[in-house]
Protein backbone atom coordinates (compact mmCIF):
# COMPACT_ATOMS: atom_id res chain seq x y z
CA UNK A 1 0.00 0.00 0.00
CA UNK A 2 1.36 3.40 -0.99
CA UNK A 3 0.57 6.18 1.44
CA UNK A 4 0.15 9.73 0.30
CA UNK A 5 -0.05 12.87 2.37
CA UNK A 6 -0.93 16.45 1.54
CA UNK A 7 2.65 17.31 2.53
CA UNK A 8 4.24 15.27 -0.28
CA UNK A 9 4.40 18.21 -2.77
CA UNK A 10 6.13 20.38 -0.13
CA UNK A 11 8.58 17.56 0.61
CA UNK A 12 9.34 17.12 -3.09
CA UNK A 13 9.86 20.88 -3.49
CA UNK A 14 12.37 20.88 -0.63
CA UNK A 15 14.20 17.73 -1.79
CA UNK A 16 14.71 19.37 -5.20
CA UNK A 17 16.90 21.87 -3.31
CA UNK A 18 19.48 19.19 -2.43
CA UNK A 19 22.27 19.51 -5.01
CA UNK A 20 24.21 16.75 -6.69
CA UNK A 21 27.01 15.49 -4.46
CA UNK A 22 25.18 16.25 -1.21
CA UNK A 23 22.81 14.27 1.01
CA UNK A 24 20.26 15.03 3.70
CA UNK A 25 18.60 12.84 6.28
CA UNK A 26 14.86 12.23 6.46
CA UNK A 27 14.93 14.20 9.71
CA UNK A 28 16.73 17.16 8.15
CA UNK A 29 14.03 17.46 5.52
CA UNK A 30 11.26 17.02 8.10
CA UNK A 31 12.78 19.66 10.38
CA UNK A 32 12.00 22.36 7.83
CA UNK A 33 8.38 21.41 7.20
CA UNK A 34 5.73 21.91 9.91
CA UNK A 35 3.79 18.77 10.72
CA UNK A 36 6.13 16.50 8.77
CA UNK A 37 8.00 13.65 10.44
CA UNK A 38 11.02 11.73 9.14
CA UNK A 39 8.72 8.76 8.53
CA UNK A 40 6.47 10.86 6.30
CA UNK A 41 9.55 12.00 4.36
CA UNK A 42 10.45 8.32 3.94
CA UNK A 43 6.96 7.55 2.63
CA UNK A 44 7.26 10.46 0.19
CA UNK A 45 10.65 9.26 -1.07
CA UNK A 46 9.26 5.75 -1.60
CA UNK A 47 6.34 7.22 -3.57
CA UNK A 48 8.35 9.71 -5.63
CA UNK A 49 6.78 10.09 -9.06
CA UNK A 50 9.12 9.22 -11.92
CA UNK A 51 10.37 11.87 -14.35
CA UNK A 52 9.69 14.86 -12.09
CA UNK A 53 13.28 15.70 -11.23
CA UNK A 54 13.01 14.75 -7.57
CA UNK A 55 16.43 13.53 -6.38
CA UNK A 56 15.01 10.97 -3.92
CA UNK A 57 18.38 9.20 -3.75
CA UNK A 58 19.88 12.14 -1.85
CA UNK A 59 17.78 11.47 1.26
CA UNK A 60 19.27 8.91 3.66
CA UNK A 61 18.85 7.94 7.30
CA UNK A 62 20.28 9.87 10.25
CA UNK A 63 23.11 7.36 10.68
CA UNK A 64 24.35 8.48 7.26
CA UNK A 65 23.38 5.20 5.67
CA UNK A 66 20.98 4.00 3.03
CA UNK A 67 18.08 2.23 4.69
CA UNK A 68 17.82 -1.47 3.85
CA UNK A 69 14.93 -1.95 1.44
CA UNK A 70 14.15 -2.64 -2.18
CA UNK A 71 16.01 -0.05 -4.23
CA UNK A 72 18.89 0.40 -1.77
CA UNK A 73 21.48 -0.75 -4.31
CA UNK A 74 20.06 1.58 -6.97
CA UNK A 75 20.17 4.46 -4.47
CA UNK A 76 23.80 3.74 -3.56
CA UNK A 77 24.78 3.47 -7.22
CA UNK A 78 23.17 6.83 -7.99
CA UNK A 79 24.91 8.50 -5.06
CA UNK A 80 28.30 7.06 -5.99
CA UNK A 81 27.76 8.32 -9.55
CA UNK A 82 27.17 11.79 -8.05
CA UNK A 83 30.46 11.65 -6.16
CA UNK A 84 29.24 10.53 -2.74
CA UNK A 85 31.62 8.12 -1.06
CA UNK A 86 30.81 5.67 1.69
CA UNK A 87 32.94 4.46 4.57
CA UNK A 88 33.53 0.76 5.20
CA UNK A 89 30.58 0.77 7.63
CA UNK A 90 28.29 1.98 4.84
CA UNK A 91 27.86 5.53 6.15
CA UNK A 92 28.66 8.79 4.41
CA UNK A 93 30.95 11.37 5.95
CA UNK A 94 28.48 14.07 6.96
CA UNK A 95 31.30 16.63 7.12
CA UNK A 96 32.06 16.30 3.41
CA UNK A 97 28.65 15.77 1.84
CA UNK A 98 25.95 17.07 4.18
CA UNK A 99 23.50 19.41 2.55
CA UNK A 100 23.76 22.87 4.06
CA UNK A 101 20.09 23.66 3.57
CA UNK A 102 17.71 25.23 1.10
CA UNK A 103 18.17 28.43 -0.82
CA UNK A 104 17.16 31.78 0.60
CA UNK A 105 14.44 31.82 -2.05
CA UNK A 106 13.00 28.57 -0.63
CA UNK A 107 13.20 29.95 2.92
CA UNK A 108 11.40 33.14 1.82
CA UNK A 109 8.72 31.23 -0.15
CA UNK A 110 8.03 29.07 2.88
CA UNK A 111 8.14 31.80 5.51
CA UNK A 112 11.19 30.41 7.33
CA UNK A 113 13.21 33.11 9.08
CA UNK A 114 16.93 32.76 8.40
CA UNK A 115 17.82 32.86 12.10
CA UNK A 116 15.23 30.16 12.80
CA UNK A 117 16.78 28.12 9.99
CA UNK A 118 20.23 28.43 11.57
CA UNK A 119 18.81 27.12 14.85
CA UNK A 120 17.19 24.17 13.03
CA UNK A 121 20.39 23.50 11.06
CA UNK A 122 22.46 23.37 14.26
CA UNK A 123 20.62 20.16 15.18
CA UNK A 124 21.47 18.40 11.94
CA UNK A 125 24.00 15.52 11.80
CA UNK A 126 27.64 16.21 11.16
Amino acid sequence: MTRTYASFPAIYDLVREIPKGQVASYGMVASLLPGVTPRIVGFAMAATPAEQGIPWQRVINSAGKISERDGATRQRDRLVAEGISFRKNGAVDWKTCRWQGPSEAWLDRNGVDFMDFLTIQSGWPG
